[in-house]
């Protein structure tokens, strides 16, 4: 089949058309120009932009935090590359103060392994979470590489070399770490840290999932439908391509992103129609603020990747069609997936009341296979009126599903993993939105010289 071929030439077509578009666009809503004056000259603009962004090709984003405060300080922020692999490169968000104070602070804060989804999304997704996060944690985020640019000499990515991957992150920043997972990668990362626990590995002091699919047979949305209703051989015959030979993966088997962004698109066509239009009104009003908006969600939203076949089909038949980690019949290179030996790690589980990608109770059900970690260290959140995006980016992420997580991580800092968590921490965090307190660390003065944390 030459579909990715056509999606090719078609992109190649529209982009002088979108470029074209652009152009008028600003030649219509220019001060100096002429025809900024002629009649509907806002209306004409405004179609034309909306032709532009419509027809234009989104590439990857950047992150693009260039500093944040920690305690009232504004601090400068180094994105650096802390482990570079095939499919993925490990980032880390390095922190940069000349308050000394306020350095000792970071420096003492806890360190987070945010594990961002590999799901036709980039990373960049998740940088409201990361944004937040740093106010009072070190952090880490796996960067996960397009599929279309990793030469086929590189190999197959399978799921069992995402949960290696995990791994070998999780043993190179070290056992203290706090490792948070949002959306589809809650499984892989309950089976790395499963297998670390079965190996008698040291594993992170704690383990947050957010709206991920660790028991999809619970609350089944229409995209766990479309998953288990249709056989492996459909998808291997119908949503896998090869990549067209203008990308240096030119030849791999991939799950291409546009045909993930038509799927996104058409499971809400009238919220993204009406977006568009509000749009279009936007421009033609002048509201720049809320056009900004716009711009920034889809210029995120649209951008997409392509995800390597192997790790798709594997995703779909192990976590979709065998539910083989609840059933406990999941091996990894050979190795059983045991849950039940985790023992020192404690467990956050957090869900959206809107979800509408992970149904209610799938992420839960990671409490019913730990089995070995104490009740008293496995705490479940549900917030309330969010939907899936809502969990880990905006206003809801921000007011109260982040000071549940802050104060979860908070409870199990010291020096014994096992020891019972600090008083007046995670036995705060439940179904209820009020807030959560946060001790303060005491400020030591020392010599004044830029430093990083």
């Amino acid at each position: 089949m030459m579909l990715y071929e056509w999606y090719e030439a078609q992109r190649a077509l529209l982009s002088p058309f979108s470029e074209f578009a652009s152009a008028s666009s600003r030649l219509y809503n220019h001060p100096l120009s002429l025809f900024a004056h002629t009649p509907m000259a806002h209306r004409v603009s405004a179609g034309l932009e909306l032709m532009h962004r419509l027809a234009k090709d989104y590439e990857k984003p950047q992150f693009n935090i260039r500093q944040v405060q920690v305690d009232g300080a504004e601090v400068a922020v180094h994105e650096q590359v802390a482990i570079e692999k095939p499919f993925c490169r490990l980032l880390r968000f390095k922190r940069f103060s000349d308050d000394l104070p306020t350095l000792q602070r970071m420096k003492s804060q806890p360190t987070v392994l945010v594990v961002a989804p590999l799901s036709g999304h980039h990373s960049t997704l998740l940088r409201e979470t990361i944004r937040e996060l740093l106010k009072a944690h070190k952090v880490y985020i796996t960067d996960w590489t397009d599929a279309r640019m990793v030469p086929i000499e590189k190999g197959a990515f399978h799921l069992d070399d995402y949960v290696a991957y995990v791994q070998e992150f999780i043993r190179a920043i070290g056992p203290e770490v706090n490792v948070i997972s949002v959306c589809q990668p809650t499984v892989p990362v309950l089976a790395a840290i499963s297998l670390m626990a079965t190996n008698g590995e040291p594993t992170p002091r704690t383990m947050t999932m957010m709206g991920g699919p660790i028991d999809a047979r619970k609350s089944p949305t229409a995209v766990n439908n479309l998953a288990m209703n249709k056989s492996h051989a459909w998808f291997e015959n119908n949503v896998i391509f090869r990549v067209p030979v203008n990308y240096p993966g030119a030849g791999r088997a991939v799950y291409p992103g546009f045909l993930q962004h038509a799927g996104f698109i058409a499971m809400n066509p009238d919220r993204h129609l009406r977006s568009h239009y509000d749009y279009f009104l936007d421009l033609v009003r002048g509201d720049g603020e809320q056009a900004d908006f716009h711009r920034d969600f889809y210029d995120e939203y649209n951008a997409v990747l392509d995800m390597p076949a192997e790790y798709y089909l594997d995703t779909i038949k192990t976590v979709f069609q065998d539910f083989a980690l609840v059933n406990g019949t999941w091996k990894v290179k050979g190795l059983p997936v045991r849950p039940q030996d985790i023992t020192t790690t404690a467990l956050l589980t957090i869900e959206g009341e809107l979800d509408d990608i992970s149904g209610a109770g799938q992420t839960r059900a990671a409490h019913d296979i730990c089995t070995g970690v104490p009740t008293d260290r496995q705490f479940h959140y549900d917030a309330i009126g969010a939907g899936h995006y809502g969990i880990f980016s905006g206003r809801r992420w921000r007011e109260k599903v982040y000071p549940r997580v802050h104060e979860f991580i908070a409870a199990y800092q010291g020096s014994d993993p096992a020891a019972k968590p600090k008083r007046g921490s995670a036995q705060m965090i439940g179904n209820s939105d009020n807030g959560a307190t946060v001790a303060k660390k005491t400020r030591v003065p020392l010599r004044r010289k830029r430093q990083a944390a």
